[in-house]
């Protein structure tokens, strides 16, 4: 009886050994991350951490769609595990049990979103009756929808033409419409193709905020990778604000306007740092369920959200 207690005595410390490297092996295992954007100044970041060499190619892939509902398909379907999105498309998400959780608030949208319409119109009011282009994504109808309540109107009042984002510029030049629904780089674009700025972002504080979600199951088994891709997103806004010049021109190249245009267009976005961040996503009140609370309701009552959604449920903030 005592060798037997011996031997399993001995075999406690190898049992250990075998569990603490089953759990490190558990922990460490990197794998590929595919990371879903549309087109947009505020992912920007992203790509340029790819561009300065921040991420690893082994760990990290950027996949550009063209438009935020290519995005939300791939997500959708599986092709992504981390996308970029407004929140209200994370709510759309999570109504249809898709488990996102927001571990990054990427930018809060502060006249970067906007309506355009044609030279000698004043105002949303201007658009009764007239052909507007949107984008068939959540985004394009609540700011579209928003825009309308504050203005005492209505959808019936116009002609609403669903567009995709790629043809934004092109059918509001050729006149198909008389305005867009659309956001930068294209907005820059518009404005510079003679068109009039009617509505923005502006007129609607932490309403649009853009935001980095990761499944549920993703995040459960590789939160420090996820990590590590925040720290690099920071690292890269660090770079960005110290040296505006060079990141403005090494990301201009992507969005198809001038570094001086880009610098502008920042002037429509707010980039929380971490310490926001923190704020935001972490602690016993994150920051965010109430900005979250007062789109849902906007939502709820504009029938583009039927399903109540507990905004605390898909806060995450282990990465931070």
């Amino acid at each position: 009886m005592a060798t037997q207690i011996r031997s399993a005595a001995a075999l406690i410390p190898l049992l250990l050994i075998l569990l603490l490297t089953a759990c490190s092996e558990r922990h460490s295992e990197q794998v590929l991350m595919r990371v879903g954007t549309n087109l947009w100044p505020g992912y920007e970041p992203l790509y340029l951490a790819r561009d300065l060499g921040y991420l690893n190619a082994s760990q990290t892939r950027l996949v550009e769609y063209p438009s935020a509902s290519e995005v939300i398909t791939a997500y959708r379907n599986g092709a992504i595990e981390i996308a970029a999105l407004t929140l209200d498309e994370v709510l759309l998400l999570a109504q249809h049990g898709l488990d996102p959780h927001i571990v990054l608030v990427m930018d809060i949208s502060n006249g970067g979103d906007v309506i355009i319409g044609r030279e000698g119109m004043s105002d949303v009011t201007s658009l009764k009756g007239k052909r507007v282009a949107v984008e068939s994504t959540a985004l394009g109808a609540f700011v579209l929808s928003r825009a309308l309540s504050i203005n005492g109107m209505e959808k019936d009042d116009i002609e609403i033409v669903h567009t995709e984002l790629l043809d934004h510029e092109r059918v509001f030049v050729e006149g198909e419409v008389d305005a867009v629904v659309s956001f930068d780089p294209v907005r820059t674009r518009l404005l510079n193709s003679g068109g009039k700025e009617l509505f923005s972002s502006r007129e609607l504080p932490n309403e649009i905020v853009d935001v980095l979600v990761v499944r549920g199951e993703f995040m459960a088994q590789h939160s420090d990778q996820v990590g590590e891709l925040l720290n690099q997103w920071f690292k890269a806004n660090e770079y960005m604000n110290g040296n505006p010049q060079d990141a403005a021109l090494r990301i201009s190249k992507r969005l198809g306007i001038s570094p001086e245009e880009f610098i502008e267009s920042l002037n429509g976005l707010e980039i929380p740092d971490r310490e926001t961040n923190l704020r935001m996503l972490a602690g016993e009140r994150p920051e965010l369920i109430a900005s979250g609370n007062k789109l849902k309701l906007v939502m709820l009552s504009s029938d583009l959200l039927l399903n109540d959604i507990d905004i605390e449920t898909i806060i995450d903030g282990r990465g931070l």
